[in-house]
């Protein structure tokens, strides 16, 4: 019998959908995942189907959830602006936490997924490298609603708490919001395909500024590791593979591995020029024999341009979650080949 119970909240996204893989890997942990939708893969897991903005279904699909030891919090809804962001997400928070809570009296942990957006990374240049300390952006930030409510909750819980921030997390996953990997797999190929070289789609400045990435499997090591070791416990860390880049350098890499040529920057807005795309895709995906995922799930061109229009360096210090135990680090070069080569693997792209 499996010596622990996780609940995974945002299941089917790239982290969520790593995490469930990873721990599925170890042999000693029962997963229930927490989705709106079925998943469209194999996986050790049971699913519940729950929409945890309605308290009521979530109390009918979660109240039943016993022996829970861990829940893994990475859900995410987005809305227009950042004051709207705040009520909802908060409350698929708290509308998860409480009716597993109740329901399991033996719950050890809960750990919630943040990002850099509390430092303000997506507003403009903020301090470098940001630090765990460091207060947040001006308010609201629905990292910081949650945090705060983890922080209160707890101190009259038997449960401890912890909370990761990564930046841009690279992996796979259909209908993802935030992952810049298959956005440049997608642009790539769709290049290729035109006959184009490979140019930069962002400003100049973003180009040559210093990015950082975390890796899902890095990401989802890390996870595990808060939610089992004490020295996370009630703890905040900065999580990233650990170095630093410039988009400049990696770009021929990128070029190497589609076997195109480099070209300049040309400036672009992707959710604009790629949105005649489709019935392009779908004849390559025809003409290589790749999975007939949906174009509008593969890739979400308003976070490329995001990413690709960060003109100033985006960093934050890892060393607390180094200094807590946590060593685990990862070259991010080799990581864009790897991950690109599990498109290739597994039929998404060409």
């Amino acid at each position: 019998m499996a010596k622990n119970k996780a609940v995974v909240v945002g299941a089917l996204g790239v982290i969520g959908r790593k995490l469930i893989e990873h721990l599925g890997t170890l042999g000693d942990w029962e997963i229930v995942g927490l989705s709106r939708r079925s998943p469209d893969f194999e996986s050790a897991a049971s699913y519940i189907s729950v929409d945890l903005l309605d308290r009521a279904d979530a109390e009918a699909k979660l109240s039943g959830l016993a022996d829970v030891t861990h829940i893994f919090y990475c859900a995410f809804q987005a809305r227009p602006t950042w004051a709207e962001h705040g009520a909802p997400n908060l409350a698929m928070l708290v509308n998860s936490v409480e009716p597993i809570a109740k329901a399991s009296k033996g719950l050890r942990h809960v750990h919630l997924v943040q990002g850099n957006k509390i430092y303000g990374s997506h507003l403009g240049p903020f301090k470098t490298p940001a630090r765990e300390e460091d207060p947040p952006h001006m308010l609201p930030n629905f990292y910081w609603d949650q945090e705060n409510w983890l922080r209160v909750n707890q101190k009259t819980a038997t449960w401890t708490w912890s909370a990761l921030r990564p930046q841009t997390v690279c992996g796979f996953a259909l209908g993802n919001p935030m992952n810049i990997t298959t956005c440049i797999a997608v642009y790539a190929t769709i290049s290729k395909e035109l006959g184009l070289p490979l140019r930069f789609p962002g400003k100049p400045g973003a180009f040559n500024a210093v990015y950082q990435v975390c890796d899902s499997q890095h990401l989802a090591n890390a996870m595990t590791w808060c939610g089992t070791d004490e020295r996370a416990a009630n703890e905040v860390f900065n999580v990233t593979n650990g170095d630093f880049f410039r988009w400049k350098n990696v770009w021929p890499q990128f070029a190497k591995f589609f076997d195109m040529e480099v070209g300049d920057i040309q400036t672009i807005k992707l959710s604009e020029f790629m949105a005649d795309k489709a019935p392009l895709w779908d004849s390559i995906v025809a003409k290589h024999g790749l999975q007939r995922i949906p174009y509008d799930q593969i890739a979400a061109w308003p976070f490329a341009d995001y990413v690709f229009g960060t003109d100033w360096d985006v960093m934050t210090d890892t060393l607390k979650l180094r200094l807590h135990g946590f060593q685990d680090c990862l070259r991010t070069d080799a990581m864009f080949d790897r991950i690109f080569q599990e498109f290739r693997d597994m039929k998404v792209i060409p």
